[in-house]
């Protein structure tokens, strides 16, 4: 409705300032079909624009304000964990929190790694645990490549439209007021009469071409900012998951120093 408000508002702006006063039996819709074809090509085009940027935009509001719900549940689940598959069992429904996907990336990734070990027989060998935190770190960061790309998904339509509407809408304002000239110089009369409906005709490609670009613009780079955001969260939760099991594998390999070594000074004593 803002948007066909202001479409209406710029082009009666226009016939008004022509001196002529403009028909308003059909307002915008009869401006529209009695443009030329290259002007309608250019309006459907950018209505098609339009109208691909809001669903993009109400699809990325929904992802964001689900991820953020969804990220502060798991965060509860988080801190008030017992064990790290309890926290990966329970987590398993918060698809579109950021933070438990790169917490289930990380602890498969850990998963994998133990049980290679173990089909492999290497029980016995020492591994350094941080050999496991740089796989661990490696999957964590592809996790969050791949999670970034998933809140950027359709940006670039966002970004497309932004930046070429104005100019689409421009080309077929000056198209619209070409056609005006040349029926002036067919019909031989250069007055407001003849030349001002073409151009307020024409003026409705610009403004549809703002109306479209300005929510672009607006919205993608409140995304873009979001996603930042997001991304700091994401490495801030993967150094701190790290350090955690850096942790836990130090406390573990130490019980087994301390188990193994226990039977030998008992074989002594």
């Amino acid at each position: 409705m803002s948007a066909m408000f202001v479409l209406s508002s710029v082009v009666y702006a226009a016939a008004e300032a022509t001196g002529v006063p403009y028909q308003r039996t059909g307002g915008i819709f009869e401006m529209v079909s009695h443009a030329g074809p290259m002007v309608k090509f250019v309006l459907f085009s950018l209505l098609a624009l339009s109208v691909g940027c809001w669903c993009v935009i109400l699809l990325k509001v929904r992802l964001f304000r689900r991820a953020r719900k969804e990220t502060h549940e798991f965060i509860e689940l988080f801190r008030q964990r017992k064990n790290y598959v309890g926290v990966y069992r329970e987590s398993e429904y918060l698809e579109d929190s950021h933070l438990a996907q790169i917490f289930r990336t990380g602890y498969a990734e850990l998963n994998r790694l133990s049980k290679s070990l173990e089909t492999k027989s290497l029980q016995d060998l020492k591994v350094n645990p941080e050999v496991l935190l740089e796989n661990v770190d490696r999957a964590i960061q592809g996790g969050i490549m791949a999670e970034r790309q998933r809140f950027e998904r359709f940006l670039p339509l966002l970004a497309t439209t932004g930046s070429t509407a104005p100019f689409i809408g421009l080309f077929g304002t000056v198209w619209g007021i070409m056609v005006s000239f040349q029926d002036i110089g067919m019909k031989g009369a250069a007055n407001l009469a003849v030349v001002a409906p073409g151009i307020s005709e024409a003026l409705v490609a610009t403004a549809m071409g703002l109306a479209a670009a300005i929510p672009a613009v607006v919205a993608y780079n409140q995304f873009a900012n979001r996603i930042r955001t997001i991304e700091g969260e994401m490495n801030h939760f993967s150094a701190e998951f790290l350090n955690l099991l850096k942790r836990d594998l130090m406390r573990r390999s130490k019980q087994d120093e301390q188990l193994s070594e226990s039977p030998r000074l008992a074989a002594q004593d």
